[in-house]
């Protein structure tokens, strides 16, 4: 039987002399056979037609499969078994599944990206991979979908500021096109470096979705949260307070000079208030910039007292930041970290699509994105703000 191996393997030897690079992939085909009918003989203990009381099982002819490989899409014929305490299955193949499974991801990645199914196909084209069916694609997605909820589903640590945000995608739901909120965090840990900490997806940003997004970062480990800071989002101060009780809360400044801007009644206060809320959010601290309101306030009570109201009872959520150490003030006092890293991604990326078909596309879409900005973060190794232990 060696000298029929030799025979096959200087066989392969002259066809790559004779085709060169393209009888790659018919070269390795063979070798795979050869490899996978040699690991039978081992497992069976006998080579074809060889009596011994040692066999380990019989020989069972051969079942044809397609597989994906970085050389191509391969034909081979995978060797079976019968009898014996354990079935054969070749570790050759089982280490090519590794490599399918890279493919597979590779496919996935390009159409995560927005890559078009044609395009997509023409790019393993020139891998030598065939055309790809619906259930290749299905496959990747599969994979796809194994990897992200690993990435999901992580152990956390101890994270002493926490940025929260939310954003809506549409999303087709039974037939008809509804909202569906992203709701994602952001977590500084004790060395102040940025972590991208997780997301959910519901069609709600009701206060039970977001306990619910609280709960399951609290369950994979989250522990030292001392500082908040987000918009007003719809549920999450309740759930803010259930989840996360002792964290002290910051509500974005930008949201509330641009909702304050919304609130004056005419076109010079609405001109004005923006520079005015500047001299607030700049005071040297907060009994400064509580005084700097007050004044405000007191200018807008006789002309504008809706803005008024609204402004003595609003801006002090703007001005928790104060209780943190001075380093940390400006970026600590707007959600801009997450707004721009995020959501002015997720929004680049899901322009095309316009409307997911279902809840699961919409997760799996911005899970990959939020993975590759973590793992940036995590590759410049960069911190984000300086921390010290005398800090808070």
């Amino acid at each position: 039987m060696q000298s029929e191996n030799d025979r096959i393997i200087a066989d392969l030897m002259e066809q790559l002399i004779e085709s060169g690079p393209d009888g790659m992939s018919a070269a390795f085909t063979a070798l795979m056979n050869l490899a996978m009918r040699i690991e039978r003989e081992r497992h069976l203990g006998a080579r074809a037609y060889e009596r011994t009381p040692h066999r380990a099982g019989h020989a069972n002819g051969y079942k044809a499969k397609k597989i994906d490989t970085a050389a191509g899409t391969l034909s081979v014929q995978v060797p079976k078994s019968r009898g014996g305490e354990m079935p054969f299955y070749p570790q050759a193949l089982e280490r090519g599944r590794r490599s399918s499974r890279a493919v597979m991801l590779a496919i996935a990645q390009m159409y995560i990206q927005g890559v078009s199914t044609r395009d997509v196909e023409k790019v393993m084209a020139e891998f030598g991979l065939e055309s790809l069916s619906s259930s290749q694609v299905s496959r990747a997605a599969a994979l796809m979908d194994e990897e992200l909820e690993a990435w999901r589903t992580r152990p956390l640590g101890a994270f002493r500021y926490l940025f929260l945000d939310a954003r809506y995608e549409k999303v087709r739901i039974d037939g008809v096109v509804r909202d569906a909120a992203i709701l994602s965090a952001v977590g500084i840990d004790e060395d102040g470096k940025r972590s991208v900490l997780g997301l959910s997806v519901a069609l709600s940003e009701a206060e039970v979705h977001w306990r619910g997004f609280l709960d399951s970062l609290v369950a994979r480990g989250l522990r030292g949260v001392r500082f908040v800071t987000s918009d007003d989002h719809a549920g999450l101060a309740a759930a803010r307070k259930a989840v996360l009780p002792g964290a002290v809360w910051q509500r974005c400044q930008f949201h509330l000079a641009r909702n304050a801007i919304h609130h004056a009644p005419s076109a010079a206060s609405r001109k004005a208030i923006g520079r005015q809320l500047r001299a607030v959010w700049n005071a040297t601290d907060r009994a400064s910039a509580e005084a700097e309101l007050a004044r405000i306030v007191e200018a807008y009570t006789d002309g504008a007292t809706k803005l008024a109201t609204w402004l003595e009872h609003a801006i002090p959520e703007g001005l928790a930041v104060f209780s943190l150490p001075e380093a940390h003030w400006r970026r600590m006092r707007t959600a801009n970290p997450i707004e721009r890293a995020i959501q002015q991604e997720l929004k680049r990326r899901t322009r095309k699509i316009r409307v997911f078909p279902n809840e699961a596309a919409l997760e799996r879409l911005a899970t990959a994105i939020l993975v590759e900005i973590d793992e940036e973060w995590i590759a410049s190794d960069r911190a984000y703000l300086t921390m010290d232990d005398r800090d808070g």
